[in-house]
């Protein structure tokens, strides 16, 4: 385990808040002033490799990325993680076993026991909003009950990897606290009816569990602990306040404060595609997941398993840093001379396909080139993310942009290919922690007494755009591609 010292400017006299993103590869904690959202200072460090990882792990990581006093001068913390993982304790609070990831496919089987014992996918839609599919915490709870008996007996409680923190953060207080972004995540929470669906937590684990009371979005739930501050190395007894958290994707939503027709794709360890709603969803299909946001709205949502490790993976094999990467797909034509890279390199999730693995289609001597090679993992990554986008309007999302975030939206070559997949105008926002930035906004929010901040301008650099100039064949040789495999 890694970590970089906090570097940034003194404490000042304006109030501090902090954000945490708590995510599959890193934490990262993000200090900026309450009130105009100025960047202060930030550290982060790195979190195991695996589908499985003991949460002690990320409280360790955690406090080395505040080494030095990162947190001096903070009056509000708040945690937004990687949303569905499985955090199971004891009566004693002990951790039972690994928190099992997002990632981890081995509950596929599971969640499709669990949509069959309900009545099929409409009854899962009606009750929670979403389908369970692998990633959900619900299809992991089951998994642990078939496969792992005796820890499951031994299971008291269940968190998320946010809820872990922020309870270790209020030095582990009798009651736990959620948020209802991160909740609607786990498949036994419906944003629908606001409350635990606690019949389907009986029926997935063969009893019921102590749960994590879900606080309002600007509802302060705890102060840092003594012995958390200790831990953290946190001088001075001013108290700190914390927020509820969320889910990383409404950790960034929140961040971009999107308005009605602004759709994000993000491109992370995972690809996503979201946009805020007014109204909860249901999409029987399962392709989109009925969230609900970090605000008090809602956050329909379609997840690939899929993104950014596809470009650094071919890159890799290519032999090429990243910006010579983007170079070769750049200097290829729209459609990579009829090459068609599937991207589920570990399986995916949208579509529900655990055991798949990548593939290369419409190989010809005259096309394997390092050039449509490349182009043709941009054009893989992206492909499943413009379905995501089609499944969005399907549920009555009306995109007038897409705004692309996420670590691999940095690459120059994904403005260009995404530009020929959608209909509408592709923006990329400055790179930024828009997940911790989410969380720091709303620690502002429970420090400013329920006012939300506007925070405007808070991350250097320029916004790239591209007009849409689809192209239909590139949509059409990934369709086809995806069909192959029901063929």
């Amino acid at each position: 385990m890694t970590s970089d010292l906090w570097h940034g400017s003194p404490v000042t006299e304006q109030s501090l808040v902090a954000g945490v993103d708590t995510s599959t590869q890193s934490v990262k904690v993000v200090v900026r002033e309450a009130d105009t959202g100025a960047w202060v200072r930030e550290g982060r460090a790195s979190h195991p490799d695996g589908t499985e990882v003991a949460p002690e792990e990320w409280w360790t990581a955690f406090g080395e990325a505040c080494s030095g006093g990162l947190l001096d001068g903070v009056s509000a913390i708040s945690i937004a993680g990687q949303q569905h993982g499985m955090v199971a304790l004891d009566e004693s609070g002990d951790v039972v076993r690994p928190a099992l990831l997002w990632n981890d496919t081995r509950s596929a089987p599971d969640a499709s026991d669990l949509v069959t014992e309900l009545g099929g996918p409409a009854m899962w839609a009606d009750a929670v909003g979403s389908v369970p599919v692998a990633a959900f915490t619900v299809s992991k709870v089951r998994w642990m009950a078939r496969s792992e008996p005796d820890n499951a007996e031994r299971t008291s409680t269940i968190m998320l990897p946010h809820d872990y923190l922020t309870w270790m953060l209020a030095d582990q207080p009798q009651e736990a606290t959620t948020d209802r972004g991160d909740a609607s995540g786990t498949g036994y929470w419906s944003p629908i009816e606001g409350e635990y669906r606690r019949d389907l937590m009986q029926l997935a684990l063969g009893k019921d569990v102590q749960l994590p009371r879900v606080a309002g979005p600007d509802e302060t739930v705890g102060e840092v602990g003594g012995r958390a501050r200790s831990f953290l190395g946190i001088d001075g007894s001013s108290p700190i306040a914390i927020g509820p958290g969320t889910g990383d994707n409404m950790g960034a939503a929140f961040a971009l404060e999107i308005a009605p027709g602004d759709v994000v794709v993000s491109l992370g360890t995972s690809g996503t595609a979201f946009a805020g709603s007014s109204q909860p969803t249901k999409d029987p299909t399962g392709l989109v997941a009925g969230f609900a946001d970090a605000s008090g709205v809602f956050l329909p949502l379609v997840c690939t398993l899929n993104a950014a490790r596809i470009l650094t993976s071919t890159a890799e094999l290519l032999g090429v840093d990243m910006e010579s990467f983007a170079a070769l797909a750049l200097a290829a034509d729209p459609g990579a001379g009829g090459l068609v890279m599937l991207p589920y390199f570990d399986g995916e999730r949208t579509p529900n396909l655990p055991d798949a693995r990548g593939s290369l289609h419409g190989i010809s001597r005259e096309n394997l080139t390092p050039q449509n090679l490349a182009r043709a993992a941009v054009e893989g990554m992206l492909g499943g993310l413009a379905d995501a986008v089609d499944a969005l309007v399907d549920v009555g999302v009306q995109p007038s942009r897409v705004l692309v975030v996420g670590g691999a939206a940095s690459n120059p070559a994904v403005a260009d290919v995404a530009a020929t997949l959608v209909n509408v105008p592709v923006q990329i926002p400055p790179a930024g922690e828009y997940v911790a930035d989410g969380a720091a906004r709303q620690a502002a929010w429970i420090l400013r007494g329920g006012e939300q901040p506007a925070w405007s301008d808070v991350r250097p650099g320029e916004t790239v755009s591209r007009d849409p100039q689809p192209v239909a064949q590139v949509r059409e040789q990934y369709r086809q591609a995806r069909e192959a495999l029901y063929a």
